[in-house]
């Protein structure tokens, strides 16, 4: 192995700790408590270090979002599979995008209500957001009929997103978050009959 391969790999595995301790700190205490001042200290290694990795706190954010979002589209393949219909199949999707959500809170922030240098809908868009919303349009594109699946995609993925920051906030009744949820798909996706 040369000592080149062996940098990258340290180098590598620095920035997976850093993503990682970034994740458990916004997790436990919330986006407000990660500093790379404190960030520092808890993975103990300087300031300086952070930098050579990342320019700072919003490219660790974005790093975090993107891990986020490969996640995200780890999970909704087997939410689509699993159903029996395409009704059934955006059903699942949004169950499990709802439930992605309520178990990675902070997570979820970063990827959805934080302001990160990413680039959403370009060609330059790192390929896990890309992945995350094509699994959303992929459980849409069979219900589009008349519709631009593009645009029926992100409205359906705008009510569900809205549903939930409205009921995260305490806008919206946590005990009723499942009967919204079936509202939301039955207007995109009918029951059958």
């Amino acid at each position: 192995m040369s000592i080149q391969t062996r940098h990258e790999r340290e180098r590598a595995e620095r920035e997976r700790l850093i993503v990682t301790a970034v994740r458990e700190l916004a997790e436990a205490e919330g986006w407000d408590a990660v500093t790379t001042r404190r960030l520092a200290a808890e993975i103990e290694y300087s300031r300086p270090v952070l930098y050579s990795h990342f320019k700072g706190k919003d490219a660790i954010m974005a790093a975090v979002a993107v891990q986020g979002f490969d996640e995200l589209a780890g999970e909704l393949p087997a939410a689509r599979a699993s159903a029996s219909s395409p009704r059934e199949a955006l059903a699942a999707v949004g169950r499990a995008y709802a439930d992605f959500c309520e178990q990675r809170p902070a997570l979820y922030d970063v990827m959805f209500t934080h302001a990160v240098d990413l680039l959403f809908a370009t060609p330059e868009t790192p390929a896990p957001l890309r992945a995350a919303s094509d699994e959303l349009r992929l459980a849409v594109v069979p219900l589009a009929t008349d519709e631009d699946p593009g645009v029926l995609t992100e409205t359906v993925w705008a009510g569900l997103h809205g549903l939930l920051t409205l009921m995260r906030s305490g806008r919206l009744r946590r005990e009723q978050h499942d009967h919204r949820l079936t509202l939301l798909i039955d207007r995109f996706a009918p029951p059958e009959n």
